[in-house]
């Protein structure tokens, strides 16, 4: 699990077939001697594998899957990247619950600047809009954000000046594509919902009732 908290940015170093999966190597050089083979490691907010460390180096393998669903195949020597290592259990949870299983790559469609800051304007497909809620969270490129304005299949979210440096999402430009990961509580919700899990069986009427609730302790 992750948080959403960028750690560093670091810098591809080739990407290249290797088998099955196909081997991605980033120079980070902040996580020197922090690493080990088998951590877990997000790279532009996809959840990956070290397999591999070298001093300032270090490799992770990727699923075709993965290749077919993120940006990730995509990256070439000197890009940037976003990197956050896992979330120790007794760490804090400063930005909300990422678990680096990104839900699909969309576009930027407007990057504005004003008074309010930069506003971040992303396009979605019907199935990632349906699970983002005003003022909720979503993690774009392994940033943890908050949802400012929600429309249709538009999705904008506020960038503050420290989140722009210390991110590659002062980078972006429109037409750029980013990974986005939605908020795994409104996954879980959706499912129950669709699986009946709130409806009375009998008379198939939502068992959702302050009674209900309260009896459940959410009361």
């Amino acid at each position: 699990m992750f948080t959403g908290l960028v750690e560093t940015v670091g810098t591809v170093v080739s990407l290249r077939p290797g088998g099955i999966c196909a081997v991605l190597t980033l120079r980070a050089p902040s996580f020197g001697g922090e690493l080990v083979p088998g951590q877990s490691v997000a790279v532009c907010g996809a959840c990956l594998t070290v397999t591999a460390l070298e001093r300032e180096s270090f490799s992770v393998d990727i699923m075709p899957e993965t290749l077919k669903k993120t940006k990730l195949r995509s990256l070439r020597p000197g890009k940037r990247v976003n990197l956050e290592r896992a979330l120790r259990a007794d760490g804090r949870l400063d930005g909300h619950i990422v678990t680096g299983h990104v839900d699909g790559v969309v576009p930027v469609r407007e990057i504005s600047r004003g008074r309010d800051g930069v506003l971040l304007t992303l396009g979605l497909d019907g199935e990632t809009a349906s699970l983002v809620v005003p003022r909720g969270s979503v993690a774009v490129d392994g940033v943890s954000l908050t949802v400012a304005r929600l429309a249709g299949t538009s999705c904008t979210v506020g960038l503050i000046p420290s989140t722009l440096e210390a991110t590659t999402l002062g980078d972006l430009r429109p037409g750029d594509e980013v990974n986005i990961e939605t908020d795994i509580l409104g996954k879980y919700v959706r499912r129950l919902l669709e699986a009946g899990a709130f409806t009375n069986k009998n008379t198939g009427a939502s068992a959702l009732s302050p009674d209900s609730l309260r009896d459940a302790g959410w009361m």
